[in-house]
Parts: structure tokens; C-alpha cells; sequence
């Protein structure tokens, strides 16, 4: 692997985000240290900007998600029991960002969604569960971030180019035809000058869905224009068909409603747990199978367990951490 050039000079801060990455990548970091690492984050405007600093190198170095599965040449491994001053950054990425692709898993994919990812984390702008922010990005693009969204600030020959690490953003975009906006999203590619648009990508899943306009979508070497009312998906098989939906129910988010017309109980409670705290887990598999229809307060989801217990006779157990098992 061809590493980048040592910066120039001590940076006592970013040699500390980089060992954080190094401990949060080759140990197996529980709750507790991911807390202890935001703490360390949020001291100040400098540490921030140091662990994104360290974060795109790490990026640049080629180590990501998607790569941690793949085999590794035997690496040098570094783990560092706290964050120190006086690592090496050629070290770091030689060795420890290396040895990540065989221990790091956990941090890339939190078990069970229950704190963000290391991509999460350096995002650019990031939202926490049930919040939702908007983000003027330049004067004729607007963001509005839906709950555990993530995004990055990308420059792309001159273009505004914002990466949609995970969760839903609501897009506006008026811009001149010769500059439309590019949104990079898992693998694939949003291209709009003007028009408003729903974006979700979820595990790897990404829908668009065009609400004005018109939006140009990329994947595997696909690509297809969708108009207003319409929708299309793409995972890592490739780029599907679109299809009309129904606009309000997509943006529905913003009135704070979750509006569920024939849904499998187990894909909508994927959907609650972007919102509600904690995590709901449905074990048993007929139940997981229920359809559901109803719309249901975002503000009021702390009643949602009661009320599938009520609809379906199920039960909970709640252990602790705010698991939630539904059987």
C-alpha cells in the first residue's frame, strides 16, 4: 500500500485522534470506551477538527468498510491502551488502520446499530436519534437531515458534492444546470440542478425519491432520470426500477408522523428504531411477518412496545441497555 506523505510538523492533537481510531479499530471497544472517546471529541472546536483530520486520512489510506472483510497480508498491529502522544502516523496507517480489517468490525458496524459507526462519527454534519437539523450548504442547497443521518462535504471538479454516509436527507437544490449537485451515497451517485428530492440509505440500500424535478441516478454503470413522484432504489446488485410512491408518505418525517400502509411488523420496527431509544428486537418469526397499518407519532414512540402487545398479543422483555425483545 503507497502511504501518504507525513505531515509536516508535531500535531500533538491529531496524533491523538489517530491512536483513538487505532484503539477504537484493533481493540474490541465496548460502550463505554466509544463514550469515553466522545468525550475526548467534544473538548473542543480543535479536537473535532483533528479526529476529522485523522479520519480522512484513514479513509484515504483505503481502510474502509468495505474492505475489512477482505484478506490482509499479515499486518503490524498497534494497540495502544489510551490515546498518547508521539505515534507514528506512517505506523499508524502501515500497521495499526491495517490491522483494523481483522478486528475493527465492531466500530465500522456497531452490534445492533446501538452507537455510531467510525464513518458516522467524522461525518461532516450528523444528527442523533430522533433529532432532525437543517443544513444550508451553499445558497441555493439546502439540507434537512432526518434522525441518525450522516453527511460529508465533498469537492468534485468544482461541483457541490455532499457524501450520505447513512440515515435520510431531504434535498433542495436550485442550481445552474452546468453545476448540478452530486451526492455520493454507497457506491452509487444523485445528480440534480434543480429540484427536491428524498434520499435514504440505509445498511448499504439507497432510495430516491424525486418530490420536484428531476433527479439523475448512477450505479454499477447504471443510470436513470426519475421525475417528480417517483422513486428508485439500488443496493450492491445493482440499480432497480422506478416506481411511482406517494410523496407525502415519504416526507412524512418532517410532520413528525412514521405512516405504515401493509408493512411487515419487522421492517417497521427497523424504522422505529431509527427514532425511539434503545433497540426493539422481534425474535419470532410469524410475528415478525404482521402486517402493519397505522401512522404513528414520532414523539410518542416510547408507547410503540405497549401497543404491538396490545395488537398482537406479543411479548416483551426488556433487558438492559434498552434492548427490547418482542416475541
Amino acid at each position: 500500500m503507497t502511504l501518504p506523505p507525513e505531515a509536516p510538523g508535531p500535531d500533538p492533537l491529531l496524533d491523538e485522534a489517530i491512536a483513538w481510531i487505532v484503539r477504537l479499530k484493533t481493540d474490541e471497544p465496548t460502550r463505554a470506551d466509544v463514550l469515553e472517546f466522545e468525550r475526548w471529541r467534544g473538548q473542543s472546536a480543535a479536537h473535532q477538527e483533528a479526529f476529522k483530520r485523522a479520519a480522512r486520512i484513514h479513509r484515504n489510506a483505503g481502510i474502509v468498510a468495505g474492505q475489512l472483510t477482505a484478506p490482509a497480508a499479515t499486518p503490524r498491529v498497534v494497540q495502544p491502551a489510551a490515546p498518547r502522544r508521539g505515534i507514528s502516523r506512517r505506523l499508524v496507517l502501515g500497521g495499526g488502520l491495517a490491522a483494523a480489517a481483522a478486528a475493527g468490525y465492531a466500530v465500522v458496524q456497531p452490534p445492533l446499530g446501538l452507537w455510531p459507526s467510525l464513518q458516522e462519527l467524522s461525518a461532516d454534519y450528523r444528527t442523533a436519534k430522533g433529532e432532525q437539523r437543517k443544513v444550508q450548504v451553499t445558497a441555493d442547497v439546502s439540507l434537512d437531515l432526518n434522525t441518525q443521518t450522516s453527511i460529508a462535504l465533498r469537492s468534485l471538479q468544482g461541483q457541490p458534492t455532499i457524501e450520505l454516509i447513512s440515515g435520510e436527507v431531504l434535498v433542495s437544490a436550485q442550481r445552474p444546470a452546468s453545476g448540478s449537485l452530486i451526492m455520493l451515497a454507497a457506491g452509487g451517485q444523485i445528480a440534480a440542478a434543480k429540484a427536491n428530492f428524498d434520499a435514504r440509505c440505509l445498511d448499504g440500500a439507497v432510495s430516491v425519491t424525486c418530490l420536484d424535478g428531476s433527479v439523475d441516478v448512477q450505479h454499477s454503470g447504471q443510470s436513470t432520470r426519475i421525475g417528480k413522484g417517483q422513486q428508485i432504489a439500488y443496493t450492491r446488485a445493482g440499480l432497480g426500477t422506478s416506481a411511482s410512491v406517494d410523496p407525502a408518505q415519504v416526507t412524512a418525517w418532517q410532520s413528525g408522523l412514521l405512516i405504515f400502509r401493509d408493512r411487515p411488523l419487522a421492517s417497521v420496527v427497523e424504522e422505529v428504531n431509527r427514532y425511539r431509544p434503545g433497540k426493539i428486537v422481534v425474535v419470532t418469526p410469524e410475528l415478525r411477518q404482521r402486517a402493519v397499518n397505522g401512522d404513528f407519532e414520532i414523539g410518542k414512540l416510547d408507547s410503540f412496545v405497549t401497543q404491538v402487545e396490545q395488537l398482537f398479543g406479543a411479548h416483551a422483555t426488556s433487558l438492559p441497555g434498552g434492548l427490547v425483545i418482542l416475541s
